[in-house]
């Protein structure tokens, strides 16, 4: 079997299997088997493939025909020009929370030398990628899940440097890290999805784990923790930024405004939905 043929055989199947981006998902899966991309395969399609390469090919084919999310199969996923580790029990990074990333860095333009709190850090997507953009920045991400906090750790230990450390704590308990007053922001992607759509969801994203989904029974759940237990520990003119869903800015917006932020915006991602809150903690 050449590579050309190896590689149209597994479009074929994902595309025979109902995967909405066969082509793409093909060749990510050929890349990661052969270490071969596009080009490659237009220069060498001709040529024959070797087995075991191509069984390993066909393997991950098998898997993502059974809906096992592509980022899990391929071991990472790109975020903010980062390769992070993925794999069962952490969240896959989406493009539309490097919004959120951004939106952090703009507030905190007048904060020399920022401390940070990332909460419901998963990977350290977020928290890495604010530490890109602010150099100064002293970022802690906060993981309490034993397989997303071993994913945050490998991740951190590749890009994350001396000012970007992982903390092992329930972001939901008041007594939880302790050390971690008077900062100058707060950046989480939550769980925010309701309790009652979980089983509603698309195949892969139910392979994600339920307690980096689960908001509760109104997906409100872990704002309510940020709000009661994290607020508190801000500076005064501190910056909150997270990430929503798109049905939940009304709710988040009205919950932090009571809480104590003040400049509540909406941002709204590149597909125009709304996708991040953010304020200014006005204080005690």
């Amino acid at each position: 079997m050449t590579f050309q043929q190896a590689y149209q055989e597994g479009k074929n199947r994902l595309q025979s299997a109902g995967i909405d981006s066969p082509a793409f998902d093909a060749i990510c899966l050929f890349r990661c088997a052969f270490g071969m991309d596009r080009q490659g395969l237009l220069l060498r399609g001709e040529q024959e493939a070797p087995v075991k390469q191509t069984e390993a090919f066909f393997h991950a084919i098998v898997q993502r025909c059974s809906r096992r999310p592509l980022q899990y199969i391929l071991g990472e996923w790109e975020f903010f020009g980062m390769r992070l580790a993925v794999g069962e029990g952490v969240l896959i990074p989406r493009e539309e929370t490097e919004l959120l990333v951004y939106t952090a860095a703009e507030l905190l333009s007048g904060h020399p030398a920022p401390r940070v709190a990332d909460l419901c850090a998963g990977t350290g997507a977020v928290g890495l990628g604010l530490s890109r953009l602010r150099s100064d920045a002293r970022v802690a991400c906060l993981e309490w899940y034993e397989q997303a906090y071993s994913y945050l750790q490998r991740n951190l230990k590749q890009y994350g440097e001396e000012r970007v450390t992982a903390v092992r704590a329930d972001i939901t308990q008041g007594d939880s890290a302790p050390e971690l007053v008077d900062l100058n922001a707060i950046v989480s992607n939550p769980p925010y999805i309701d309790s009652a759509e979980l089983p509603l969801l698309q195949k892969e994203v139910q392979a994600e784990p339920p307690t980096a989904l689960d908001g509760g029974s109104d997906g409100l759940d872990f704002y309510r923790s940020i709000a009661s237990v994290w607020f508190p520990r801000l500076k005064q003119g501190g910056i909150v930024a997270v990430e929503i869903g798109e049905t939940q800015a009304e709710a988040v917006s009205a919950l932090f405004r009571k809480s104590g932020l003040m400049r509540l915006q909406v941002h709204q991602d590149f597909n125009g939905f709304d996708r991040v809150v953010s304020g200014v903690y006005r204080g005690k």
